[in-house]
């Protein structure tokens, strides 16, 4: 186990090392290519109710695919992250400028208040896609995250509902995507990362509906 933290930490550091060097410019040419991925994506056409993060200076920015899930009808949901515990709720927003009246949380992320009532996805109608953000991942659906847990614990949430768990797509630049990312038996496996690449985006072989993608076992 103590093996497995490290491991994770010192990937966690080289992809942050990565990152980092991306310019503004690239960073935002990056999440446009990703972005129209999605948009035309079979899965997030047919979707309604879609889970999306709120990106930070080190993800591929969101902004857009917002502005499209309220063009578009789709009902759209943010986390709410709890600090002192792995605990996260996605809840429902009512507008894009619904995004503007959030508070900043210490980690600079807009989110809802602890006693603001919201939609939770789960109590309604649950999830079609989650958006996935993350440091890395690579092409057998393995993702690294910040090390609290929040979205595995949140798709374990998922298989309980009466929907099950929702597709799940991870939003990555090119220099988040690893040869191979350390896991245990608790991380739970995505099904797609789409990034900036030759071929449009990947997906693990297991995962359903195998005509909609090509193979996440680096036939690219």
């Amino acid at each position: 186990m103590a093996a497995l933290r490290a491991a994770k930490q010192s990937l966690r550091k080289e992809i942050k090392r990565r990152v980092a060097a991306l310019s503004e410019s690239e960073k935002q040419r990056q999440s446009l290519v990703v972005c129209q991925k999605l948009l035309s994506h079979p899965k997030y056409l047919s979707c309604q109710r879609v889970a999306v993060f709120l990106s930070m200076d080190d993800e591929v920015r969101t902004d857009s695919i917002i502005t499209h899930l309220f063009a578009a009808g789709k009902s759209c949901f943010i986390p709410r992250y709890q600090r002192t515990s792995n605990h996260m709720d996605m809840l429902k927003l009512t507008s894009e400028a619904d995004i503007q009246k959030l508070a900043l949380t210490s980690w600079n992320i807009r989110q809802p208040g602890e006693d603001e009532p919201r939609e939770e996805a789960l109590d309604t109608g649950g999830l079609d896609l989650i958006l996935m953000p993350g440091l890395g991942f690579d092409l057998s659906g393995r993702r690294l995250g910040r090390g609290k847990g929040f979205y595995d614990t949140y798709l374990e949430r998922c298989m309980a509902h009466p929907r099950g768990k929702p597709h799940t797509i991870a939003l990555a630049y090119r220099e988040q995507i690893c040869e191979q990312v350390p896991v245990d038996q608790r991380d739970v496996l995505i099904d797609e990362v789409l990034y900036d690449d030759q071929q449009g985006h990947c997906r693990r072989n297991d995962a359903t509906d195998q005509n909609d993608t090509v193979g996440l076992d680096g036939t690219l």
